[in-house]
């Protein structure tokens, strides 16, 4: 049953649900505040009430305090004021002319301070009855002790404090109304900019994410959501951008292979006489191996553009370059040089890394003339790795620009050096995703990459 009030309630309209919670705060507080009003008041008029019998009673005694006692005692202006002069053996001495020829009434023990401790009578045998606020005093002699009893009726008190029940008990409800009004309105219009954001938002479409919200002038909640969303975006619309270029490029690194594989089968199928079959075979076996290398490099990016949790541990980064120099060696004339190779342990993924040495050995064996030279040392807390060769260099103003995807510079990276741009891309996220930095340096000739990876943690 809550759950389902719960859930009823959460589907209506914010305005309706801060409104609701604002005139339950009112409602609250007005109640709450008429409440101790009334309250308030009816104790203020009552010790007022007290304060009047406790005087009346000090005045009767002082009168009283004689030998002779009158049997009726003069109340003069509080014709509504009960009195009673009562002896030390209970005997009514004196009373006033409502209480004439009556009982003892009054029974408590008289007071002895001047703050008066009054007490509530119900029973009073008085014409009319009702409720009475009584004080007794002590008066007479040593010899003739006297108590005085003065009561005071609480008629008027309640009704008065009735009356003020019954105004506040038909005026607060108007008043919660009329600020709920109020409330109601004031929060449409506080919400008329949420409203307008809204609408804003709603007209931006997938298509067209360069669109930005208007931001509110005021530097409020509202103007920080607003500035938020633009930089959402704004990188939302840079990452489609981004991703459409990738598209863009993929398709078009694609479908160089795949053209010649199908014009090459093309022409098999069509001449097949014309054809040789072994260098038909050796042909459509390097297209096919490109395009493994290039789906693969795909693969490769679109996992790390995922950002998946990397498989991290302790990898000896040494071990990695040791065996990827062996199978580089295996694949091509040129000298690689690992003498200056040292042990460095990092926490990473041990496949990723050794993604990393692959990529930039082939780069640099793409590139070089007669050599390359592999260097790993462990200083400042991490783990150097340097790879150089001795082809024709990176240009400065290019050496950022080479960690792009789809990037070729010229010639040196022309096609036929069966590469697509996205080796060294794959190493800088890669590096990145280790908290690691790559960067070229000039090698006189040829290029240095040098990369730079955190040290475990011992």
């Amino acid at each position: 049953m809550a759950a389902g009030v719960r859930s009823w309630w959460g589907r209506r309209s914010l305005r309706l649900r801060l409104t609701a919670a604002a005139a339950a705060v009112i409602a609250a507080g007005l109640t709450g505040a008429a409440l101790l009003l009334v309250v308030w008041l009816h104790t203020s008029l009552i010790n007022g009430l007290d304060e009047t019998a406790l005087q009346r009673a000090q005045v009767v005694a002082a009168d009283e305090g004689t030998s002779r006692i009158l049997p009726d005692v003069p109340v003069t202006g509080h014709r509504e004021i009960a009195v009673q002069i009562v002896d030390g053996t209970g005997t009514v001495r004196a009373s006033s002319a409502n209480l004439r020829g009556r009982p003892r009434a009054f029974t408590f023990p008289p007071s002895r301070s001047d703050t008066p401790h009054a007490h509530t009578i119900h029973d009073l045998p008085v014409p009319g009855g009702g409720t009475w606020r009584a004080v007794g005093v002590p008066a007479g002699t040593r010899h003739n002790p006297l108590i005085v009893y003065v009561a005071v009726p609480t008629e008027n008190v309640d009704r008065g404090i009735a009356r003020l029940a019954a105004g506040l008990a038909t005026g607060v409800p108007g008043v919660v109304a009329l600020l709920t009004g109020v409330v109601w309105m004031l929060t449409g219009r506080a919400l008329r900019p949420v409203d307008a954001l809204r609408a804003q938002t709603a007209e931006i479409t997938a298509s067209d994410l360069s669109r930005r919200v208007d931001v509110p002038p005021a530097a409020d909640a509202l103007g920080r959501l607003a500035a938020t969303f633009n930089d959402l975006l704004a990188r939302l619309d840079t990452a489609t951008r981004r991703q459409r270029r990738f598209v863009a490029d993929a398709a078009h690194e694609l479908r160089n292979p795949l053209s010649t594989l199908h014009t090459g089968l093309e022409v098999a199928a069509h001449h097949p006489g014309s054809v040789d079959g072994q260098s038909l075979a050796a042909g459509l076996l390097r297209e096919s191996e490109r395009l493994i290398r290039l789906v693969d490099d795909l693969l490769q990016l679109a996992r790390l553009d995922a950002r998946p949790r990397l498989r991290t541990r302790p990898v000896d980064l040494d071990e990695i370059v040791y065996a990827e120099v062996r199978e580089a060696r295996g694949r091509s004339p040129l000298v690689i040089d690992r003498h200056a190779v040292g042990a460095a342990r990092v926490t990473g993924d041990g496949d990723a890394l050794t993604r990393v040495v692959r990529n930039l050995l082939d780069n640099a064996l793409h590139y070089a003339t007669t050599r390359v030279d592999v260097t790993l040392n462990a200083r400042d807390d991490s783990a150097n790795l340097v790879v150089a060769d001795d082809g024709p260099g990176i240009p400065e103003a290019d050496r950022e620009r080479v960690f792009g995807r789809f990037t070729r510079l010229d010639r040196a990276r022309a096609r036929d050096t069966g590469g697509a741009g996205l080796g060294l891309a794959i190493v800088r996220d890669i590096v990145t995703a280790h908290h690691g930095s790559v960067r070229v340096e000039d090698n006189r000739p040829g290029a240095r990459m040098v990369v730079r990876l955190p040290l475990e943690n011992r």
